[in-house]
């Protein structure tokens, strides 16, 4: 009896196969073999025999998938077997795997080869009738796949996924929605990805509370992107602060990068992340790194500390780092008017020791970064001397304008190449030739600062270096009143005789300037600025910058003193000592 039980589960198990590969319904297949499965379990267990589960059971199929190596492997295989209805999800998602590990030029051309296969049609038939059976992971996943894969977004298949996930929306876990929010978030609007945005848009707001992952708070962020209400932004940034403890590094990198994607600046969220990744920055990699920089530049946020940190750690890896990604790193920390002085003084070293690495490009680089950020570097001139032998030997493939940004750049360092100003004499400044009135006003005014630093730092030049005042007349002088607070201030401070007799023995200019003219965190001026003191300097004054944040950071009753301390430092430690000395010797009295 008990070989008769057993020869008839076989058999049945044996029908059921042959009719799961001979079906034309998938669904049916697989639905079969489940039923089967639950059918013979009790009776191979009641005779001591040992079933697996369904989960545990594995095809060919599955096994053949691993070894694909393109796309087009995937799609042979699925002519090959009929897959089941989680298999087409695994095939789409196997054949995006490995297009995302290929090169550029090869994934163009397996894309291609995917697309002429005539089993990818198939392929699709088969995903667009199983979407409303899949489980949510694989509906997911689907979607995701043949987003990646460039299947179009209009076509019928991708259209059926965003109604089948519409109808699903309430269904989904939290990991689920992230994978959605993910995909999503690189589609085109159209009226079905519009309308599945804004479900679940509702969706999270309903179950914000109950999110636990940061990666998926921060999809879910992103996804919202800046048309989210504010109100949910700030339920969003107060979850975000609640799991604060919970950022790794790249979550504190990808959280700042997500604020921009949202516009939505949030500086105690930025001050927590920015201090995860101050105290942990060895070994983030450049790209992430310079993304964070340009995502503190768009949002307007600069952390002294974090920057700082920054500087130190590229200085001290300097080796490790190419002349590109030097050059990148320095260009956006001029963005963002803070002096990296570390990495300054380590690239300037580079560029002594081999100053023909420099590309044109390369050069027109430095020269605008230090020139901006005016660094006082401890090999300032032979610096200079090496920037300035690199530019003689491009000098015959520079245009016009790039000759001038050139020399425009070394004139505010204080160092004027005889062969390069030269050239600049005979190329001239033919206004004709710029059509934009605003490339034409920047150029007249590169050239009039040229000509005033040669007019006033006169540097030893040959005879024929000149340049015409008609050619380089400067702007008309700006009509700019003096700010009020420093006005007021200073009349305040003429009030006194001592005052006023100082000021006839020196000569001082009292510059005002708003803080974009400074370094940030420093009173160090910036290019355009401290050529000005400098030629204040060579008139004979003694130029007194103050900062119109300074100005507003003390109160009026403050305000004289503070000028008064800015102005003659000097002064104001005699007279504070002689107070000083006064209190006690009326004490000791």
């Amino acid at each position: 009896r008990r070989f008769l039980v057993l020869l008839f589960a076989f058999c049945w198990d044996c029908l059921l196969y042959t009719a799961c590969q001979r079906s034309m319904s998938v669904w049916t297949a697989e639905e079969l073999i489940r039923r089967s499965l639950r059918l013979c379990r009790p009776v191979y267990q009641q005779h001591g025999f040992l079933v697996a589960s369904s989960r545990q059971w594995s095809s060919p199929f599955l096994k053949h998938l691993e070894r694909c190596g393109s796309p087009s492997d995937v799609l042979d295989l699925t002519r090959l077997y009929a897959p089941t209805i989680r298999q087409v999800s695994s095939s789409l998602v196997r054949m995006w795997a490995v297009t995302k590990k290929m090169s550029e030029d090869q994934r163009r051309y397996e894309l291609q080869l995917m697309f002429e296969h005539p089993a990818l049609d198939e392929l699709l038939q088969k995903a667009m009738r199983t979407i409303s059976l899949m489980r949510h992971e694989d509906m997911v996943y689907t979607l995701l796949s043949m987003v990646n894969l460039g299947v179009p977004q209009r076509s019928r298949v991708v259209q059926t996924s965003l109604r089948t996930l519409q109808e699903k929306l309430n269904d989904l876990d939290e990991k689920c929605l992230s994978i959605l929010a993910s995909c999503l978030e690189h589609m085109d609007d159209c009226p079905n990805v519009v309308a599945l945005k804004a479900g679940l848009s509702l969706v999270v707001e309903e179950r914000l509370s109950g999110i636990k992952n940061v990666v998926t708070l921060q999809t879910m962020m992103r996804l919202l992107g800046k048309d989210a209400p504010k109100e949910l932004k700030w339920k969003l940034e107060k979850k975000a602060l609640s799991m604060a403890d919970q950022f790794s590094v790249p979550n504190a990198q990808w959280m700042i990068s997500t604020m921009v994607t949202m516009g939505f600046y949030s500086k105690p969220l930025l001050e927590v992340c920015s201090r995860k990744i101050t105290e942990n920055l060895h070994g983030i990699p450049f790209n992430r790194l310079l993304k964070l920089l340009h995502s503190c530049k768009e949002l307007l946020y600069r952390d002294f500390y974090l920057l700082t940190a920054i500087s130190d750690y590229i200085a001290s890896t300097v080796d490790i780092w190419t002349n590109k990604q030097l050059l990148l790193l320095l260009s956006v920390f001029e963005s963002l008017a803070f002096c990296p002085a570390a990495v300054m003084e380590a690239y300037a070293e580079k560029v002594i020791a081999d100053p023909d690495m420099l590309t044109l490009k390369d050069l027109l680089c430095v020269l605008k970064v230090y020139s901006s950020l005016n660094y006082d570097l401890q090999h300032q001139r032979r610096f200079l001397d090496s920037l300035g032998r690199a530019l003689d030997s491009y000098l015959p493939k520079m245009t016009a304008f790039a000759l001038l940004k050139a020399v425009y750049c070394l004139c505010l360092l204080g160092h004027f190449p005889p062969a390069a100003l030269e050239r600049l004499q005979q190329s001239g400044t033919p206004p004709q030739q710029l059509a934009d009135s605003k490339s034409l006003k920047n150029r007249e005014r590169m050239f009039h600062t040229v000509e005033l630093c040669l007019r006033l730092d006169r540097p030893p030049l040959p005879p024929s270096v000149t340049f015409p005042t008609s050619v380089t007349e400067g702007p008309a002088p700006s009509q700019s009143s003096m700010n009020p607070w420093l006005l007021e201030g200073l009349r305040s401070l003429l009030e006194d005789q001592e005052i006023i007799f100082v000021f006839l023995c020196l000569r001082i200019a009292v510059v005002h300037a708003a803080p974009s003219k400074f370094c940030f965190g420093t009173l160090n001026p910036r290019g355009p600025l401290a050529l000005k003191a400098r030629h204040l300097r060579i008139l004979g004054y003694e130029p007194v910058l103050v900062s119109e944040l300074e100005l507003q950071s003390v109160s009026e009753e403050q305000r004289t003193e503070f000028l008064r301390t800015r102005i003659f430092p000097e002064l104001w430690l005699v007279v504070n000592v002689s107070a000083g000395a006064e209190t006690s010797h009326s004490s000791a009295q």
